[in-house]
């Protein structure tokens, strides 16, 4: 099992997720700014959208015992994105729940890191903090990180697909496929314990 914290999150055999630093901020919004790596977005975030981001996220970890981490890649300590989990505040079917997301720069797709920081965030959730189930969503057209989700253990039901209430009604990106994995799931051993090896593109949120 990944070594863990209750002040950061998981740490791998590549990856540690932590706290959020003043000097993540500037690789984080050019993260955002990035129009490939917000491709399934409405729109890049602005250097103060990207700012009041981390804000928030380091608002639900200090509330929450866990959010969306920064993720630091170990060999070099680089910021590479940002991956784990947050409560799902919005008002949906499958509410209230606890959603996994993952969001990394595009010099660090294609590595493998989103499903093993995923992984480890699964287990964080499942095992640490005793969590019945953990979903996964993103817009029907996001085949890469629909793919991950896939690759973690969890399932779609297509009937379950969603309009995000977030997104504007007519907007292409609307229409959001839902994925689940829940604890039985994982202790039984439904999800697998993804290596660290090569993937597909893996950039989502």
């Amino acid at each position: 099992m990944a070594e863990v914290s209750r002040a950061s999150g998981p740490r791998t055999a590549l990856l540690a997720l932590r706290r959020w630093q003043e000097s993540d901020l500037a690789p984080f919004a050019e993260l955002n700014a990035d129009p490939e790596t917000m491709e399934f977005f409405p729109a890049p975030l602005t250097r103060a959208e990207s700012d009041d981001l981390v804000r928030r996220i380091e608002a639900t970890i200090d509330a929450e015992g866990y959010g969306f981490w920064a993720v630091e890649r170990r060999s070099d300590a680089r910021f590479i994105g940002m991956v784990g989990l947050s409560p799902v505040r919005f008002a949906v079917h499958f509410a209230p729940t606890v959603e996994i997301g993952w969001r990394l720069a595009r010099p660090y797709w294609g590595r493998g890191y989103a499903t093993e920081a995923a992984t480890a965030s699964l287990a964080f959730g499942f095992e640490e903090l005793g969590m019945d189930e953990i979903v996964s969503f993103t817009s029907l057209s996001n085949t890469r990180s629909a793919a991950v989700m896939a690759r973690i253990g969890m399932h779609r039901d297509p009937s379950e697909d969603f309009d995000h209430p977030r997104i504007p009604v007519g907007h292409p990106l609307r229409r959001h496929q839902l994925w689940r994995l829940r604890s039985n799931e994982w202790a039984e051993g439904a999800a697998p314990r993804a290596p660290a090896g090569g993937e597909a593109r893996d950039a989502r949120r």
